[in-house]
């Protein structure tokens, strides 16, 4: 499993942080990252999820060029 820790800092971090807890709840699309569970600790929100290799989308795209087309590719899946 992977766990994303969110520091709960004021109103709109807890608003954001519910609404994509909210989202991840319910989705069920093979193509993304499963939510499994959740835990509030001290002052963090700590999202227990699926494990993917190869790190976040996010270290990808920052590490990697992207062409329009695999960029578009990506989006649609």
């Amino acid at each position: 499993v992977a766990i994303k820790k969110i520091y709960l800092q004021g109103l709109s971090s807890k608003e954001v942080s519910l609404n994509e807890l909210m989202v991840m709840k319910k989705n069920g699309n093979p193509n993304l990252v499963n939510y499994l569970d959740s835990y509030l600790v001290d002052k963090e929100l700590w999202l227990v999820m699926e494990y993917m290799d190869g790190g976040t989308l996010m270290d990808v795209i920052s590490k990697t060029y992207l062409c329009e087309d695999e960029m578009a590719a990506i989006s649609r899946e």
